[in-house]
């Protein structure tokens, strides 16, 4: 009983010192509530992404038909990410005053309605009319993803203090699994049953689960706080890892309206079979985030070059995607399905340390811990995705209609390679600094230990 008590006490102190027992501890015995917490929102990443990537097997070539051209396409896509953006910054900062309870399942009712609603657009009139519902369907379902994951990541941030990438990483298995499933599912419910049971479907899926988490989610209060996203956002390294999490999602952003296009012109495969190709990504993004997750809280240190080398290696699987034409290589399946796999790997590299180390920096900074704090980085982090997500689709169509997949692809690679260069440089900007401030404090310190040692010999 002695040593159980002691080691009882050791736990708690070391969770209150935030040591790596903590870490320990907390990942062996998860309580009702936290296990409850990362089931709600476990649901919450894998319906939203199912949602998210439904339309990519055959939504492209279905606005085709209704008279919408490629850049028209594009824009579709990137108006989901702008509406994202706005609201994320917004309800980011309200997240005290509204509550995050309330704002995650109002968040997932929405979203949920206005899937079914996507699912009827098949009957509009083709041309402007169609168009114009689209966008602002698409602008409904963004609000209600923006609250519902807003919450999310402050929610998982409250209920796991002191290892919120492994949690985070460990949740990214939903978000793969919803990316993995939804293209397939989407194609064969499209192909089996026409334009509506799709999202019929899924959105029903999402509407069962509002009670179900109304049930088992417990309730977050927070005292507002004075820090601002102004504040948080001026700080250098926010900056960058801003740009980090832009390029990223660009890159990702980039492939929804031109990937599908290019392997039913390239392979000729049928649009049912054009779902499992996205399988190489999800999957393999969805596998390895546990892992970068548990490094990056157990080795912090490793988080910076995580971050440069995830985006250096996506830059160079966007050049080879192609590939681009300089290299003159042909086309094939294989590889390029071993593209997508490395894709979907380094953009795990660089997103799972973001996060924590965003928390960092503005803790570092004099920013007050709490709810309020979590609500405002959830709420960057979210709105930084979307606007490369607006960027990525919105350019993408452009480049793709006027230069072709190959090029367009390899000049989308351009921004991870940006902001990993960027960042490295910041990196060792910040170990040079450091370095030089510790050998110009350490003479001044053997100087006064010799004048100390010589005074006591006299």
């Amino acid at each position: 009983m002695g040593s159980r008590e002691a080691e009882g006490a050791d736990s708690e102190q070391a969770a209150e010192d935030g040591t790596p027992g903590a870490l320990g501890g907390e990942s062996r015995r998860l309580t009702r509530e936290q296990l409850f917490t990362m089931a709600a929102t476990a649901s919450i990443n894998f319906s939203s992404m199912i949602c998210y990537s439904i339309l990519g097997p055959f939504f492209p070539s279905e606005a085709e038909k209704k008279g919408a051209s490629n850049t028209i396409v594009g824009l579709i896509f990137g108006c989901f990410a702008l509406v994202n953006f706005l609201s994320s910054l917004i309800l980011g900062n309200y997240i005290t005053h509204i509550g995050a309870k309330f704002m995650f399942l109002a968040g997932m009712f929405v979203s949920g309605c206005v899937t079914i609603l996507f699912g009827m657009l098949d009957k509009v009139p083709s041309g402007p009319v169609f168009i114009g519902l689209c966008f602002l369907v698409r602008a409904m379902d963004a609000v209600g993803f923006a609250a519902a994951m807003t919450a999310s990541f402050s929610i998982v941030a409250k209920a796991f203090p002191n290892n919120i990438a492994t949690v985070l990483g460990s949740l990214e298995i939903f978000t793969g699994l919803g990316l993995v499933l939804g293209p397939p599912l989407g194609g064969f419910l499209y192909q089996t049953f026409g334009y509506e049971v799709p999202f019929i479907t899924v959105g029903c899926v999402v509407l069962v689960l509002v009670p179900v988490n109304m049930c088992v989610l417990s309730k977050y209060d927070s005292v507002p706080s004075k820090d601002s996203f102004w504040k948080l956002i001026l700080l250098p390294k926010v900056l960058l890892l801003c740009l980090t999490i832009f390029s990223l999602s660009a890159c990702l952003g980039f492939l929804d309206p031109t990937m599908s296009l290019f392997i039913l012109k390239k392979f000729r495969l049928p649009a049912g079979y054009v779902g499992l190709v996205f399988l190489g990504l999800a999957l393999s993004y969805s596998l390895s985030s546990p892992l970068l997750g548990l490094l990056s809280d157990k080795l912090p240190y490793l988080r910076k070059w995580l971050l440069v080398s995830g985006g250096l290696m996506t830059a160079l699987c966007f050049f080879m995607l192609g590939p681009a034409p300089v290299l003159h290589i042909e086309s094939q399946l294989w590889m390029f399905v071993l593209v997508l796999v490395l894709v979907g790997f380094s953009l795990g590299m660089s997103a799972i340390p973001v996060f924590p180390e965003i928390l960092q920096c503005a803790y570092e900074n004099g920013f007050e811990e709490g709810l309020s704090l979590l609500g405002l980085v959830s709420g960057l982090f979210n709105a930084m995705w979307s606007l490369g997500a607006f960027a990525g689709p919105t350019l993408g169509g452009f480049l793709n209609e006027k230069l072709g997949f190959e090029w367009a692809s390899a000049i989308q690679g351009g921004w991870a390679l940006l902001s990993g260069l960027a960042t490295g440089i910041f990196y060792i900007a910040e170990a040079t600094k450091r370095s030089s401030s510790s050998s110009l404090q350490n003479p001044s310190g053997t100087n006064e230990e010799r004048t100390h040692l010589m005074s006591s010999e006299s």
